[in-house]
């Protein structure tokens, strides 16, 4: 690879590094709620609401940051929300009252609620001959932060004796030398990005108004919903949205109540939902040469059909069950970096930061409602019920593509 190639991918790279750290901080809080307990002393209820309060805030950061984006250009909106969410981290550093918690996890949610949504926009014009395989490799990046952060956190709250004389010396919890870290390669981040970015983006790649074309308004992107396909669309990746997000929430307590296996074996199983993300590197190039639809009726049907293969099968066992969950995860990653290729495809120019913002705040809403429902439904009825809707919701997502696909 020559010198140009490699800087040509210098905008990818701090790109899926901002993103890593989003989600990083944002999936290191659930395996700290025990610690966070001990030295808070709240209950589940009030730090399961902070979190809530976290998800809430960066749902709805998706359509501001993107429409801000529109205006002023997608660098100074990413530069802006990583060094916010580092601000927050760095809140954190310091032995304070819950409240303080609370809100430092509000300021971290927007501060990584203004990433993704934008990032799609820039990378789809700075790579866009390969924006399948940009978009699969930022998405990897980010899905890494979820595998890392559990370790991260025992390394911080077992620290060994070098790191826990360091750790010693914070005016708090052993556990605040994580956000002291991440607060410091957040701010990092956002210096390297500012400094280097703008002078490898191709002309118009940062668009805001400066540019040519009228100002986009409320209404624009609303008109956009008129357009039946664009519509239809939306609606199979709410469809996926809600499945996806009510299995990975509630597949461990599947996999150990309903399908009868030891605990230690779900959480291997559910580990390996994640462990497959590199398909996002593959269905994402693959989409940029056979197209989109193609890779996304494979994705959504295969996942469909693992879903309803885990309800069907929930007492063949580990190894088939692992099986099912290894196919949900392949599906189910493979879909998202082609699904975002496609919207950026489909969005005017001058509509594409806020449109996507607009689709993301829907398919996050239903994403995050999803744990609610299958919550009721399960006490109700059972979780194979529960996750039988999960499964016709997949399954409504592949056929919706399907149609999009033979009616091109």
């Amino acid at each position: 690879m020559n010198v140009k190639r490699v800087v040509d991918y210098d905008v990818l790279l701090l790109t899926a590094l901002i993103w890593f750290l989003g989600k990083f901080l944002r999936y290191a809080f659930p395996p700290l709620f025990e610690p966070l307990q001990g030295s808070y002393g709240v209950s589940n209820a009030a730090i399961g609401t902070a979190f809530t309060g976290f998800m809430i805030v960066y749902a709805l950061m998706q359509f501001p940051s993107g429409a801000l984006a529109d205006r002023v250009g997608a660098v100074r909106v990413i530069v802006a929300g990583v060094a916010v969410a580092g601000l927050g981290a760095l809140a954190l550093v310091a032995d304070s009252p819950f409240a303080v918690l609370v809100a430092a996890m509000l300021v971290i949610g927007g501060g990584t609620g203004a990433h993704k949504t934008v990032a799609v926009r820039l990378l789809s014009r700075v790579y866009p001959s390969r924006t399948g395989r940009a978009l699969g490799a930022h998405d990897t990046f980010g899905a890494f932060g979820g595998v890392v952060a559990p370790a991260a956190i025992v390394l911080f709250v077992s620290a060994p004796p070098a790191l826990a004389v360091l750790l010693a010396r914070l005016p708090g919890a052993d556990w605040r030398g994580l956000f002291l870290v991440s607060g410091l390669v957040a701010l990092a981040l956002a210096a390297t990005f500012l400094l280097r970015v703008p002078k490898r983006l191709p002309d118009d790649a940062d668009r805001g108004v400066e540019t040519e074309g009228p100002e986009p308004g409320t209404r624009d992107y609303l008109t956009l919903f008129r357009d039946v396909r664009f519509s239809a669309f939306v609606l199979v990746t709410i469809a996926f949205s809600f499945a996806y997000n009510g299995t990975v929430a509630f597949l461990p307590l599947y996999l150990s109540q309903e399908a009868g296996l030891a605990t230690t074996t779900a959480s291997l199983l559910y580990s390996a939902l994640f462990a497959v993300t590199f398909v996002q590197l593959l269905s994402g190039d693959v989409s940029d040469r056979v197209g989109r639809f193609p890779v996304m009726v494979v994705s959504l049907g295969l996942a469909a059909a693992a879903l309803v293969g885990v309800v069907l099968l929930a007492g063949a066992g580990a190894i088939t069950l692992g099986a099912l969950v290894i196919a949900l995860g392949l599906g189910a990653h493979g879909y998202r970096p082609v699904r975002g290729a496609y919207l950026m495809e489909i969005l005017p120019d001058w509509l594409a930061g806020g449109g996507l913002g607009v689709v993301r705040t829907l398919l996050m809403g239903a994403g995050a409602l999803a744990p609610g429902i299958v919550g009721v439904v399960a006490d109700v009825s059972g979780f194979r019920p529960a996750f039988g809707l999960l499964a016709a919701s997949m399954a409504l997502a592949a056929i919706g593509a399907a149609g999009l696909w033979v009616t091109e």
